[in-house]
């Protein structure tokens, strides 16, 4: 009302009011808004933040967030942030679907486990649109829309062999609904978990003093955003005084231990003591080093116990932690021993926790109970387990890598004495170290003595996990020292190995690796400000596995920094994600695959909540959409087929107009002006999003009418429909299974947009003004 008295008032001052808005879609829905006021304002698409008044040419320009309100503007922004942000498609991993190719398996919420045969255009109702060609058994073939694609996940099978599911059978509903019963029971001890963690308080430390000020200044580093994030936060528990869980999870090298320091020193500021408790006797090393390093100079006491000490020497550290003279305790699982107390432990810090055994873990348990926790981890978390866990655990992502951080370039060979030559000759003419890993500790000597006569230059040391103590600890310490230069070794640097100054690795029969094993061990190298190189040697192809050639394919795939976490996407998929759920639900995972599993875990969650709150809501259905109007992204605007995939899952899964504004900014931006069959998708979209939100499962468009078909649960008031009916019988009917019908004529995706709203306004009371 408002606006109409000032637009009145200028046009009598004869001026020209201009209406825009962020995207064509916005300034269409703005101009249909401001008509049914008989408001008739010229609207454009345009970036503008705010309006203005240009007296000397008569002209009145508004924004769409002047007209609409604070809200509005701040919807957008939210909107935009969530549906296009880069980040998104960093951890969308397999959700994305962007890297589907033919012939792999895929899971559809409804159907079951299909195999992706390619997407093809067919005609819908007379238009062209895009389908996924899926397979089941028998050869049956379903064709899924795109605007239906967040129906399906891929299923993460390695070679494609898992059995698929036929078309109309039960099968897949019926064991959907034992892993629901499953994930509902890990639910539970989720949330209780959580909750008793919650109750219980303990020692409140202090925050940010001088002290601790004057220690973080000494870090030789900037601080990425992501890690002073974490840092942040891990202070912050501390100070708050709960029992502390918290996962810091980031890509190999991205300063998690930094996070550990910091949280250690507050803790021995404070007069409290601290485990730090890795998996293996090389990490234990590299820890204690990387402490003392950083609390030089610090009245702070820094032990280690690990199979490179003597017993005496060990039972003498552990005297002096029970008595309180060490601070700061790092060690293997013989931290877990009985014999092992503190005086006062105020701190536990975790790396990998994963790698430790059953009954490690069993004692783990008891001790995290009472203790402040925080767990370092490499393998990081796709961001659908991020999603299902948050909220019952904190979790710190550090996905920003470090300042003059350099990709690792790698190669994959035959094994060519002359491309081992040239590898380690050029580390070693620019005062580098090289790691040439060995895994078969019966012939690493062999592999020794043949790499010293083709590079006699080389000074050499062999490291592997059946050496002597003192053996091992000195070849690692002569190569930590620079006093060797290559250190022929085995697997056991996958994890401990940190110098800026070993930048080439070169894996002996890389094809024998696991994927993320792979990922961890070339994550020795670039660690610095110089180029890492990856050398993955493998035999002729005809000896490999299919399993091998696609882990190999990933690993040289995502070379770029961060790629830990498609990496990890794809490995999780592989192994069922055990480590991170609890081997148990391996078998659930591999009967839904892994996204559906966790979209199940993190309804099962929100369910357990919400029983205690009693807000517990029916699950939306995707509408089926039948328009004879073309819709799709065309090759000639997005030519890759990769990137329309990803497009279209993004796109499917909006759930709001201003996500879809967000993609239309998004697509405009990348790929240039949207062509008719574009905005078509869009607008699309936008009307799936309002029937999915009204509970309605299907709509028809044909000659002069639109069919909607209510779903269980929608939001029509059957008496306002029958009220329409009885008024307008010429106009609307109700058929004997409830389906309704309206006369109109439909001549675009955006008229049956406009028209739904208006249709769904008259039929929900609670429609009006969304």
């Amino acid at each position: 009302d408002v606006l109409e008295e000032k637009v009145r008032l200028w046009r009598r001052q004869n001026f020209q009011v201009l209406a825009c808005a962020p995207t064509q879609g916005q300034a269409e829905r703005l101009s249909h808004l401001l008509q049914e006021r008989g408001l008739e304002i010229p609207c454009a698409a345009s970036p503008l933040g705010s309006g203005f008044r240009w007296p000397a040419e008569r002209l009145i320009v508004l924004t769409e967030q002047e007209i609409l309100g604070e809200s509005g503007r701040r919807r957008a922004r939210g909107g935009k942030k969530s549906a296009s942000s880069r980040s998104d498609d960093d951890w969308a991993g397999l959700q994305a679907l962007s890297d589907l190719s033919p012939g792999d398996t895929i899971v559809h919420i409804d159907h079951g486990i299909g195999r992706y045969q390619g997407m093809i255009r067919l005609e819908l109702s007379g238009a062209p649109s895009d389908f996924l060609l899926l397979e089941y058994a028998n050869k049956d073939r379903l064709y899924l829309p795109v605007h239906r694609l967040n129906l399906i996940q891929k299923h993460g099978a390695a070679d494609g062999s898992a059995s698929l599911d036929k078309l109309g059978s039960q099968q897949f509903q019926k064991t959907k609904e034992k892993v629901k019963d499953s994930v509902r029971k890990l639910a539970i001890d989720l949330v209780r978990l959580y909750a008793e963690r919650k109750v219980l308080t303990g020692f409140r430390f202090s925050g940010r003093d001088r002290a601790l000020e004057e220690f973080e200044a000494r870090f030789p580093y900037e601080e990425t955003p992501d890690q002073a994030k974490a840092i942040d936060a891990t202070l912050e528990d501390m100070r708050e005084g709960r029992i502390m869980d918290r996962l810091v999870c980031g890509d190999v090298g991205y300063g998690k231990t930094e996070v550990a320091i910091r949280a250690a020193y507050r803790a021995v500021l404070d007069g409290k003591q601290v485990a730090v408790l890795v998996p293996t006797t090389l990490l234990a090393h590299q820890h204690e080093q990387s402490f003392k390093s950083r609390m030089s100079g610090m009245p702070v006491s820094i032990e280690s116990v690990s199979r490179f000490k003597p017993t005496s020497k060990q039972k003498a550290i552990l005297k002096s932690a029970a008595e309180g003279k060490v601070d700061i305790l790092v060690g293997t699982h013989r931290l877990l021993s009985r014999d092992v107390s503190f005086k006062d432990l105020g701190l536990l810090v975790i790396d990998e926790e994963h790698r430790f055994g059953v009954e490690h873990k069993e004692r783990l348990k008891t001790l995290k109970l009472n203790v402040p926790v925080l767990t370092l981890t490499a393998t990081p978390i796709p961001r659908t387990l991020h999603m299902s866990l948050s909220g019952l655990r904190d979790i710190s992502l550090i996905r920003t890598p470090p300042v003059n951080r350099l990709p690792i370039r790698t190669f994959i060979s035959k094994r060519e004495d002359a491309l081992i030559t040239k590898a380690v000759e050029f580390e070693l003419s620019r005062g580098g170290q090289v790691f040439f890993l060995h895994n078969r500790v019966q012939s690493i000597h062999q592999t020794a003595r043949h790499l010293q006569d083709l590079v006699p230059r080389a000074r050499i040391t062999v490291a592997h996990g059946q050496m002597e103590e003192g053996e091992l600890e000195k070849a690692v310490t002569e190569f930590y020292e620079k006093r060797t230069n290559v250190l022929v070794c085995t697997s056991i640097i996958e994890s401990g190995i940190d110098l800026p100054s070993a930048n080439t690795i070169i894996i002996d029969r890389a094809d024998s690796f696991g994927l993320a094993q792979l990922y961890q061990i070339r994550g020795r190298v670039g660690r610095g400000d110089q180029r890492g190189y990856a050398y993955l040697l493998v035999p002729p192809e005809s000896v490999i596995s299919s399993d091998a050639k696609k882990r190999l394919d990933v690993i040289q795939r995502f070379v770029e920094l961060g790629s830990g976490f498609q990496v990890a996407s794809h490995d999780l998929e592989i192994r069922g994600g055990g480590e991170l759920l609890g081997p148990q639900q391996s078998g659930n995972i591999q009967a839904v695959g892994f996204d559906l599993y966790l979209e199940l875990l993190e309804e099962a969650v929100q369910e357990v909540r919400a029983e205690g709150s009693r807000e517990k809501s029916a699950q939306a259905k995707d509408p089926e959409i039948k328009a004879p109007f073309p819709a799709f992204l065309s090759e000639d605007y997005v030519p890759d087929v990769h990137q329309r995939l990803s497009l279209y899952r993004k796109l499917s899964s909006c759930s709001d107009d201003h996500q879809v504004d967000a993609l239309e900014e998004e697509l405009r931006d990348r790929f240039g002006r949207l062509p008719a069959e574009a905005m078509s998708l869009l607008w699309l979209m936008r009307t799936k999003v309002h029937l999915r939100r009204l509970g309605i499962d299907a709509i028809t468009v044909g000659k002069e009418k639109l069919v909607l078909v209510p779903g269980q649960g929608s939001s029509l008031d059957p008496v306002r429909a029958i009220a329409l009916v009885s008024a307008h019988p010429t106009r609307y009917q109700l058929t004997p299974d409830s389906r309704f019908v309206a006369s109109r004529a439909i001549g675009s995706m955006k008229d049956l947009y406009f028209s739904i709203q208006e249709l769904l306004r008259d039929l929900t009371p609670s429609a009006r003004g969304r």
